[in-house]
């Protein structure tokens, strides 16, 4: 049966058939044709895959971060992250990644992130000399941060998928996404010292105070969520909630730019973005349930042990088979399929897993903004009118970039667990 699923899954990602409809068709094809199993088990196995109540972040999260988009939030992040490093010669590529990082801790998504401010800033950069290009893999390289640093419904998935605890693997992804952050920053700085990018970046700059006054309703939210989590006064669950709620209030009552007709718009894109990632997590579980039934998970298990002798070539295969996953198959699905797998395993080699969750997931990142299948390479393209080619020779430097993090993160635990083990 597994070799039939796999088949039919590889058949139906060539042709194109969307990942959702295709794990949930290969699925069928094996009940069907390689099992007794009768296809009653298709709707019940999708419905026990949705019906857990840590899920019900995610569409908080994605309402949340779409009312924080449409209600002056972006423009307020970029003023102020301008204010820190606009002084600078690649100050104005900089703010990209500094905004993407406040940013991030708002919206929790990756492409969010990149329509939010890449619709400010990359017409801002090429109106300032830097190749449209680069200010698109600027963009889509810095989105990344938005699945690592908390909120994030990657995180989420991940936790719920290996009952891994999502509290603490908020709180180990804000070292891994400093880090990239913090190595980005420091990439263009030298970049464009080099290539003489940015030198009018000064221009149109306000001052720290101002910017900082403007914005800091926005940046308190983080501070409400994140705070209340370990503060103990709600779950993360009910965290996603309150950050509706506090997005109603910045957008609507604060910053007055969320008119009660702009709700309905938001209300149905946050919608349509939730049920795409419920329909994946549904098909996902059905997946999941084949799978383990037939014993691959024991038998994949007996396998790797085998070969691999030590934690650092398990790592190292890990890494090299989630980067090429990565580039063809979305992160949601990815997770809720190969998480449970090799989260036992990276458990026998006495890997944490919530530092193995922040691997999976940082390398997942890494192919949102590789193609061909990168959604926020698409988002970035869109936005700047551009096709993927063109974007391709840019994009190598914030591969190797994000690459070098990728390999600190895996061999250096404490990263990621620095902040765990000192607040736990």
């Amino acid at each position: 049966m597994n070799a039939a699923i796999g088949l039919s899954l590889i058949i139906l990602f060539a042709l194109g058939v969307p990942i959702a409809i295709s794990i949930m068709l290969a699925s069928i094809i094996g009940i069907e044709f390689f099992s007794r199993l009768p296809l009653l088990m298709v709707p019940q196995r999708m419905f026990v895959g949705i019906d857990n109540f840590p899920l019900m972040a995610i569409p908080f999260f994605i309402l949340a971060g779409n009312l924080m988009a449409a209600g002056g939030i972006s423009h307020r992040l970029v003023e102020l992250a301008k204010s820190i490093v606009g002084g600078l010669q690649g100050g104005l590529a900089m703010t990209c990644v500094l905004t993407c990082m406040m940013f991030a801790a708002v919206s929790g998504s990756s492409v969010a992130t990149t329509f939010a401010i890449g619709s400010i800033l990359i017409p801002a950069m090429v109106k300032h000399d830097y190749p449209r290009p680069l200010a698109a893999s600027i963009q889509a390289s810095s989105a990344e941060l938005g699945v690592l640093i908390p909120p994030s419904i990657p995180l989420i998935l991940y936790g719920v998928s290996t009952d891994t605890s999502i509290g603490r693997l908020f709180i180990a992804g804000i070292g891994p996404g400093l880090l990239i952050g913090s190595a980005l920053l420091l990439f263009l700085f030298l970049f464009c010292k080099v290539r003489g990018y940015g030198l009018r970046d000064r221009e149109d700059r306000s001052d720290f105070p101002s910017a900082f006054k403007r914005a800091w309703a926005a940046l308190l939210m983080p501070v409400v969520v994140i705070g209340g989590i370990y503060g103990g006064v709600f779950t993360p669950t009910e965290a996603s909630a309150v950050a509706v709620v506090y997005a109603l209030i910045v957008g609507g009552l604060i910053y007055r730019e969320l008119p009660l007709k702009d709700l309905w718009p938001i209300l149905k894109q946050s919608v349509i973005s939730t049920a795409t990632v419920m329909l994946i997590i549904s098909a996902a579980a059905l997946f999941s349930f084949l799978i383990s039934r037939s014993g691959l998970p024991s038998q994949v298990a007996a396998w790797v042990t085998q070969v691999f002798d030590s934690p650092v070539t398990f790592l190292l295969a890990v890494n090299v088979m989630l980067l090429v996953i990565g580039m063809f198959v979305e992160t949601s699905a990815a997770i809720l399929v190969l998480a449970p797998i090799f989260t036992p395993i990276a458990i026998q080699y006495g890997i944490d897993p919530v530092h193995f969750g922040l691997i999976i997931v940082v390398n997942l990142a890494l192919g949102m903004f590789t193609p061909p299948l990168g959604v926020n390479l698409f988002a970035a393209c869109a936005v700047a009118k551009l096709s993927i080619d063109q974007l391709i020779p840019w994009l190598l430097r914030f591969v190797l970039v994000v690459l070098a993090c990728l390999i600190a993160i895996t061999y250096l635990p404490w990263i990621s667990l620095g902040l765990v083990d000192l607040l736990y």
